[in-house]
């Protein structure tokens, strides 16, 4: 089953979780992958902690990737956490809605649940992502835009004090004791994917 909790209540109500679970079970059989994915929909307090917890990094992001237990992943692919207040940000920063920004950000997550990494490919993530991206209708992908110049303003919206979002920091992490042995971590380097 799909979970999709909505905390902060505070968030825009741009969306629905029926459209949203119905996008992420597109996405999830366009990805490739079998087993189900739970999306948490929070705010920054919960990811800055998530992010602390699993990646030593003390800030909010506006996703992180939690994949299962390789004996699990044809049930159970793995876990995405999403920022709303994040996303909402990117949403304004880059002139489309709080779903679009939502859905970028599960096809994202997704894409690394199915151990697609951008850090550590020759751009094989961002075109796959790409695709993907057309196939579903979606706009500007995140690997897509941090690779571009400047993110598009909206003219309809004053000037304002709003925090813009500067970074795009996509996390993705396996909790000690969900890690996975890669060629990476027999080195004795740990495998994170983060922008």
């Amino acid at each position: 089953m799909i979970t999709i909790d909505l905390a902060p209540r505070s968030a825009n109500g741009d969306f629905s979780t029926s459209g949203l679970s119905r996008f992420l079970n597109r996405a999830r059989l366009a990805v490739g992958l079998r087993g189900e994915v739970d999306v948490l929909l929070t705010g920054d307090a919960t990811l800055r902690q998530l992010n602390k917890t699993f990646r030593a990094k003390n800030k909010p992001t506006d996703v992180l990737s939690f994949p299962a237990p390789s004996e699990f992943a044809k049930k159970h692919a793995g876990d995405l956490a999403i920022s709303l207040e994040t996303a909402a940000r990117q949403a304004t920063t880059y002139g489309h809605t709080l779903r679009d920004e939502i859905k970028v950000l599960i096809l994202h997550g997704l894409l690394h649940l199915s151990g697609e990494d951008h850090e550590a490919d020759n751009g094989e993530m961002a075109t796959r992502e790409a695709t993907l991206r057309h196939e579903l209708r979606l706009p500007a992908t995140l690997i897509e835009r941090t690779a571009t110049a400047s993110p598009k303003k909206t003219s309809s919206r004053k000037s304002s004090s709003r925090p813009k979002a500067t970074s795009f920091a996509v996390a993705v992490e396996r909790p000690p004791h969900l890690a996975r042995t890669t060629s990476k971590a027999r080195s004795g380097k740990t495998k994170r994917g983060s922008k």
